[in-house]
């Protein structure tokens, strides 16, 4: 999740404010005095907090941005990126550390690791935070605009078997895990199942419905606030953002099951500016400052005290605080086995052609 949103180019974690910043490849500077090099979901980092950072420490951080786990993922195992830090999401940390892509920290060199809220500082896919640190959280769901369907929006039907108000109107994003997780829990499966069954109905009823969606494409924030598309696969931050432009939209909770997620940031092995690095990981973890993130993405944070500097908007957000008639249903993805990955790689496929 991610999930997670994304760019002016592909929005997978869509976010609060006009990208105002350049998103550029400058890995010639990675040896450079007072650098940093970032790579991360696109459109996703506050350029207030970038400043600060720069104001405070004289470190000019350049920022990268991409548009799926698997796009950061391919680019660090190729080589010669030049990036010192990655953001991955929760179920693909443990593939980074598999692979042997991430540094494990020290703590020592990060006053502000305490600031960590206790139920993100031990988790199933970094126990002990040994490789990484909270960036954002949030939920995959969907976004309605009430103005066209005025039925439950707290339901995959919503894209699975649109209604007749929402057909030739729905979009979906392009992101394999969220969609497929949405789709096999929409039909009674749980993440990172194999059963066959449920996977051919999975199958058979994306195929089906796929015809009454508008799209597959990124850019839900801005087409769902102006009218463009009715109803999208979406993340909650981005679906505020769209809600603060066009308030007839309002944030679905799948009642079937729904994606929760967390990205954070982790050190790579290769990391030139290691230093730098550990100067910006340790200034996201003071509460003011993960709050800057929060209100530029909408997205939540794993930072203990970072509330008290959160925008009052998002204190009680219906698309950030999650109702609780629904908060049983979310779910965080594991980390899919092979096998798994390779039946939904082969669904998706089909479906995208």
């Amino acid at each position: 999740m991610r999930r997670l949103l994304t760019s002016a180019i592909a929005l997978a974690v869509p976010l609060a404010a006009p990208l105002a910043i350049p998103f550029a490849v400058l890995a010639g500077a990675a040896h450079a005095e007072g650098s940093l090099n970032l790579y991360n979901w696109g459109n996703y980092t506050s350029p207030e907090l970038l400043e600060k950072f720069e104001k405070e420490t004289g470190i000019k951080v350049v920022v990268t941005d991409y548009d799926s786990n698997d796009t950061a993922l391919a680019k660090i195992e190729a080589g010669g990126h030049g990036f010192d830090l990655v953001v991955p999401s929760a179920n693909y940390v443990p593939i980074w550390t598999e692979k042997g892509l991430l540094t494990e920290l020290d703590t020592a060199k990060l006053p502000h690791y305490a600031n960590i809220a206790a139920e993100w500082k031990d988790v199933p896919w970094d126990p002990g935070r040994k490789f990484t640190v909270p960036w954002q959280w949030g939920t995959t769901g969907v976004g309605v605009n009430t103005g066209v369907y005025s039925g439950d929006p707290n339901t995959s039907a919503i894209f699975m078997d649109p209604p007749e108000e929402l057909v030739g109107k729905v979009n979906v994003v392009p992101e394999m895990n969220d969609v497929m997780a949405l789709a096999i829990m929409y039909e009674g499966g749980a993440p990172c199942t194999q059963d066959l069954t449920v996977l051919k109905k999975v199958r058979d009823d994306l195929m089906a419905a796929k015809p009454k969606w508008i799209s597959m494409d990124y850019g839900a924030t801005e087409k769902l606030g102006n009218n463009d598309w009715a109803a999208s696969v979406n993340w909650n931050g981005s679906t505020m953002r769209a809600r603060l432009a066009n308030d007839k939209v309002v944030y679905g909770y799948p009642k079937e099951g729904y994606p929760l997620w967390m990205d954070s940031v982790g050190l790579l092995k290769d990391a030139q500016n290691v230093e730098n690095a550990y100067k910006f990981l340790d200034f996201i973890m003071v509460p003011e400052n993960a709050a800057m993130i929060s209100a530029f993405a909408r997205y939540a944070n794993g930072i203990a005290g970072s509330e008290a500097f959160m925008p009052e908007d998002m204190k009680t957000a219906p698309e950030v605080v999650v109702p609780e008639e629904f908060k049983a249903a979310g779910k965080f993805l594991p980390t899919c086995p092979a096998e798994a990955t390779k039946l939904y790689t082969a669904i998706w496929t089909e479906l995208q052609k």
